[in-house]
């Protein structure tokens, strides 16, 4: 019989979406409880419960560091006696919560007994699971789970804790300032609701602005400026300046090590000054100020602005403002640092999209129509591709006026690496085009070529033939390219031919084909991307069904066939985007 904890790991890996889903309810239920309730005791028995429902514990603890962050300590306990869970202090570093609390990450054991980290406070105990509670980069405290089956914790309950620690780091401290300061309650529920607006929005300016709105909701301030950290100049530029409720335009630039907002800088740390006139550091701005409050913006450990308010009170900023305003100026950083990324995201896409669209572009002129000599051949090509650019590439050859080439590849993946490395294939094809190769020369020279300039993980598959109008024969070779078609004799068929693909060994002979058509016969070169499409119950298209399609539109153009086939590709696959190029190149004898 499984233990609980395998059954768990059974209902996560067989019900993913659900297990998520409900992962995010509690992780949403466990933010609520901040809201909800002020006692920390009761934060955490309610979170105990919901986190029971996704791993069926028998021990649960919450350890919260104390003694200057010198040891842990039992805040929270199920499964322990209470003279136990009040007398255990676990110093940093050691134990396996000890262990958690010091890395910062997650300890999970399979068999304590083999640990020599495990402190061994319950006999019975045989595996445990360690997750710190990190905030802001710092751990706080330890919750820890164990049970008296070995090996019973699996990654995935790992993975959920882990989530669910994220958020209980939040849900513990803001109950402990519940704590220590009740009156602060009303403007902790109110930064939560700042919090989640401005984490909702992802453009700089409207950031700024909102921002200087919602911490007028926090704190009555008279004069407020929000300035960022300008990384090329060295100095913090004025974003946003307020006074008295005014948008006014303040200084344009602060140095770093200038003023109260440069000692909060510097000293990654509020800088509170009671009266500015008693403090050197101060620079006159504004002359009703008489009191400062700087605190900086910190994401990951780096100061990338500061929000400094100003007052024409002497004393007017508290240590309750600093600690308000604080997590705040957190919050304000994370969701600074978000709007930037995406801003310089938004950019680099604009900027990709427009080299994809050049590249795209650049592609189709590499690609040449289909000749428009007479060869005696019907002939359309046609190529989608699954991204901007293709991986997929056909080429013609011109030997002269009796003889021409004819090509099909797929470049293994696809996108624009894909697209280049095919660029290069059609560049060493013409360039050997001169000496009007035959099938398996051609391969042979052009993998000799490509193993040259051989990229690791790339390489391409290749169909190639030769086609001379005055005999009407046909040469074909093929380098692990799907197998062309033929339509001859009223039937159409796999011309069976294999080969090594281009580029991935060297020295490598191909196989050559010939056969002389007739008036009516139909050559179909195609990349995979045509046969392994797939409909939504997983059936690939198959190359049986182009062949049946190439028998029932023998008598169409070569055009009206190509079209046909593709459109009855996309109709199979109910117009579902490409997972793969789609190449077709028809000729059919005139």
């Amino acid at each position: 019989m499984n233990p609980p904890g395998a059954q768990a790991e059974a209902q996560t890996t067989n019900t993913g979406t659900e297990i998520s889903a409900e992962v995010l309810a509690t992780l949403a239920e466990i933010g609520e409880e901040v809201n909800s309730s002020l006692d920390l005791d009761e934060v955490l028995a309610r979170s105990a419960a919901l986190i029971k429902r996704h791993i069926d514990y028998e021990i649960f603890g919450v350890l919260l560091i104390e003694g200057d962050g010198a040891f842990l300590r039992h805040r929270f306990a199920i499964g322990y006696s209470p003279e136990l869970a009040a007398n255990l202090r676990i110093p940093l570093r050691q134990g396996i919560t000890g262990t958690a609390a010091a890395t910062g990450h997650s300890v999970r054991v399979s068999d304590t007994t083999k640990d020599p980290r495990y402190i061994n406070a319950i006999d019975s105990v045989r595996s445990e699971l360690a997750v710190p509670l990190m905030l802001r980069g710092k751990c706080i405290g330890v919750l820890d789970i164990q049970s008296r089956h070995l090996d019973y914790f699996t990654r995935d309950q790992q993975n959920i804790l882990t989530l669910l620690a994220s958020r209980l780091a939040v849900a513990i401290e803001n109950a402990r300032l519940f704590e220590k300061v009740r009156t602060q309650a009303d403007t902790l529920l109110l930064l939560s609701e700042v919090g989640r607006e401005t984490g909702s929005i992802l453009e700089v300016e409207e950031l700024l602005r909102r921002a200087a709105e919602q911490t007028k909701r926090v704190i009555d301030y008279q004069i407020l400026s929000i300035m960022l950290y300008d990384e090329e100049q060295k100095v913090f530029r004025h974003r946003v300046d307020v006074k008295h409720g005014h948008r006014v335009q303040g200084k344009l630039r602060v140095a770093v090590s200038e003023g109260i907002v440069g000692a909060a800088a510097t000293l990654k740390e509020p800088v509170l000054v009671p009266d500015v006139s008693a403090d050197p550091r101060y620079l006159m701005a504004n002359p009703e100020t008489k009191s400062e409050l700087a605190i900086p913006m910190m994401h990951k450990g780096k100061v990338i602005g500061v929000l400094d308010l100003e007052s024409p009170q002497l004393n007017y900023f508290t240590d309750d403002h600093v600690q308000t305003l604080s997590i705040l100026a957190a919050n304000l950083a994370v969701s600074l640092e978000n709007a930037r990324l995406y801003e310089q995201l938004a950019k680099e896409e604009a900027r990709l999209e427009r080299d994809l669209q050049a590249a795209k572009r650049i592609q189709g002129a590499l690609l040449r129509p289909v000749p428009t000599e007479d060869y005696r051949l019907d002939m359309a090509a046609r190529y989608l591709s699954a991204r901007e650019v293709c991986g997929d590439l056909y080429e013609f050859l011109r030997y002269g006026p009796q003889q021409l080439g004819i090509a099909l590849g797929d470049v293994s993946g696809k996108g624009t690496a894909a697209a280049l490395y095919g660029a290069v294939a059609i560049g060493i094809m013409r360039s050997l085009a001169p000496q009007k190769l035959q099938p398996a020369e051609m391969l042979r020279q052009m993998n000799q070529l490509v193993g040259e300039r051989r990229i690791e993980g790339r390489f391409m598959t290749a169909c190639f033939a030769t086609w001379q109008r005055n005999r009407q024969k046909l040469r074909v070779a093929n380098a692990g390219q799907s197998q062309p078609l033929l339509y001859k004799d009223g039937r159409c068929g796999k011309i069976e031919l294999t080969g090594f693909p281009l580029g991935i060994f060297e020295d490598v002979t191909y196989d050559e084909w010939g056969v002389t058509l007739e008036p009516g016969n139909i050559l179909v070169f195609h990349s995979d991307g045509l046969a392994e499409s797939s409909n939504n119950e997983g059936q690939f298209f198959g190359s049986t069904r182009l062949q049946n399609l190439v028998e029932k539109h023998h008598e169409s153009s070569a055009t009206e066939l190509a079209d046909a086939i593709l459109r009855e590709v996309d109709w199979f696959t109910q117009s579902a985007p490409l997972s793969d190029d789609r190449t077709l190149v028809i000729v059919k004898v005139r």
